[in-house]
């Protein structure tokens, strides 16, 4: 939303009258900024240099979960990306159409966890070789990419795939699509396994999906 502040005229002869005006505004501006987005995880204290990666799994509340658990990530951020609809709902997304994948933006210190790491743990977290969706989330939303922002974090995806295929002994599905616009889900669908724990362990398990993850990569699971 754009944030505009409209033009005062003060004449000079009257400068504590600017100087108080002025404060204001910046407070306003402030207090609009501190005030946005309260509902999803924000963090402090953030080391000088931090990174952002972006993965579609399938269930993103289930993604934004397991990342969570990483030392070294900061925030995670569920969304939608990869498709056309600008600003898309949950509804709109689940439904299909909109072109857009269930996402998380992951945002991370380099010095403490690579790239490469992070595309690797993701991996493990779905079912790689699936082209129409994870467990028993199916279609277009829950198809599973890397979503990557140059040169070197495609050749690192297409390395970690490449592996995985290896592992597997089968063809992997999962896409390798260049960044694209990420939008934010809504308040509700932020940080929704801790919100929501019961729900989201019961949902998470109908699905099916740790058992899928131990059935495709062993006893270990999603902690090999």
């Amino acid at each position: 939303m754009p944030f505009r502040i409209a033009s005062i005229c003060v004449s000079l002869k009257h400068p504590a009258l600017v100087i108080a005006l002025t404060a204001g505004l910046s407070s306003t501006a402030i207090g609009f900024f501190a005030s946005a987005g309260t509902d999803t995880p924000r963090f402090e204290n953030a080391p000088a240099r931090v990174a952002t990666a972006v993965f579609a799994g399938g269930c993103m509340s289930c993604i934004e979960a397991e990342f969570d658990k990483v030392p070294g990530v900061i925030e995670t951020l569920a969304g939608y990306t990869g498709g056309t609809a600008e600003d898309p709902s949950a509804r709109q997304v689940e439904r299909g159409g909109t072109g857009h994948y269930e996402a998380v933006k992951v945002t991370y210190n380099p010095s403490k966890v690579s790239y490469s790491d992070l595309a690797a743990y993701f991996v493990r977290q779905i079912d790689p070789t699936d082209a129409g969706g994870q467990f028993c989330d199916q279609g277009e939303a829950h198809r599973s990419a890397i979503f990557v922002s140059g040169q070197g974090e495609r050749d690192t995806a297409e390395k970690v795939l490449t592996t995985a295929g290896r592992t597997l002994g089968q063809d992997v599905a999962t896409e390798i699509l260049p960044t694209a616009t990420f939008w934010p889900a809504e308040a509700s669908r932020q940080d929704y396994a801790r919100r929501y724990a019961e729900k989201y362990e019961a949902t998470r398990e109908a699905c099916g999906r740790d058992a899928g993850l131990k059935a495709l990569w062993g006893p270990a699971g999603t902690n090999s």
